[in-house]
């Protein structure tokens, strides 16, 4: 540490106020000083004045500021919860501000796809692991913070705002990241996990909003709770597949962060990638439903991001590929849904 004080003494850095953002920073706040950062001015005037963040209540433990400089200086332990499509931004602006001994520790289940100037998905055929990025090797790209950690696991917001009873994984390759996590975290109705395999953590997270989004599909046709179960047990058999070539570890995808994350966004309408798929299926445009949705549903670019990479591969995902062609290639979810019945899987688990 080159910091004078202990962290323990600093108030917690929380980057973003949308509905995630929001709770973390209340149970933060239970135990610690706050502050929270928002980019624009009249949220952080209706924090400090009122309490609440476009409505949803905090804590009268937590400031907020719009100052990048103001929060670095003040706290060494930051929880970025923003959405991956403005992640790298954000970070970059935080850089200048941003020291070895901060921890950083990311709530976001998303990726950052690192392209040449100026060019799109839209423009390549094929990407490489190398240009996809987890958040946490967005952070360590964009800045020089060295201890890097991720929080994951099945924490809707909603329940996690009304004090339900929920656990996460905080993950580091740091030891230190990890209990400073549990420590800042813990409580009595919120039980928290470590895990060294960063980079499964943030794949688990990542992958699973591709099956909750089918899942979402499978409910708005009306489809019961067997076609449920194949598709959890067939989405949990690719995330596996999928989560190893882009460099996680099964351990991870069969824990807390992967198939616990998975059954609790695949049976939830507080989800929003269930909630894309539900309206999917009820006949809904893909431009239509993001038009209408408050936050993004990280699960649509994912699918795909995951599709680019896997062109070339050799390998197949029959659930993300379906998935690509129902949003993008206008096939019919009822035709996507029997191509996958119909799908050879002559093996029920292979990867153990």
């Amino acid at each position: 540490m080159t910091s004078k004080n202990s962290s323990s003494d600093k108030p917690v850095g929380v980057i973003g106020v949308g509905s995630f953002g929001t709770v973390i920073a209340n149970m933060l706040a239970e135990k610690n000083k706050v502050i929270v950062y928002a980019r624009k001015k009249e949220v952080v005037d209706e924090i400090n004045k009122q309490h609440t963040a476009e409505g949803r209540p905090l804590s009268k433990n937590i400031q907020a500021t719009n100052d990048p400089e103001y929060i670095c200086e003040r706290c060494e332990v930051l929880f970025p919860v923003i959405s991956s499509s403005g992640f790298r931004e954000v970070m970059r602006n935080f850089s200048p501000f941003l020291h070895p001994y901060h921890i950083l520790i990311h709530g976001t289940k998303g990726l950052v796809l690192y392209l040449p100037e100026g060019k799109s998905i839209a423009d390549v055929k094929q990407i490489r692991r190398s240009q996809i990025c987890t958040m946490s090797e967005v952070i360590l790209n964009e800045t020089v913070v060295v201890r890097v950690g991720c929080m994951a696991g099945p924490n809707l917001a909603k329940e996690l705002s009304e004090k339900q009873p929920a656990a996460t994984v905080i993950a580091s390759k740091y030891n230190e990241v990890i209990l400073e996590g549990q420590r800042l975290l813990r409580s009595d109705k919120f039980q928290v996990y470590g895990n060294s395999d960063i980079i499964g953590v943030e794949l688990s997270g990542v992958l699973k909003n591709i099956i909750a989004i089918a899942a979402g599909a499978l409910a708005g046709m009306g489809l019961g709770e067997n076609a449920k179960g194949l598709l959890i047990s067939r989405g949990m058999v690719e995330i596996v597949y999928l989560g190893n070539a882009l460099g996680g570890s099964v351990k991870s995808f069969i824990g807390l962060a992967g198939i616990g994350d998975m059954v609790a966004t695949c049976n939830s309408t507080h989800s929003r990638n269930y909630t894309v798929g539900y309206r999917l299926a009820q006949g809904q445009s893909l431009e239509q439903i993001l038009t209408e949705m408050d936050e993004v549903a990280e699960g649509i670019n994912t699918i795909r991001l995951i599709k680019t990479f896997l062109e070339g591969t050799g390998m197949r995902a029959p659930i993300t590929e379906n998935l690509y062609k129902v949003l993008y290639e206008d096939l019919k979810i009822e035709e996507a849904l029997q191509y996958l019945m119909k799908y050879p899987f002559n093996v029920d688990v292979d990867f153990l």
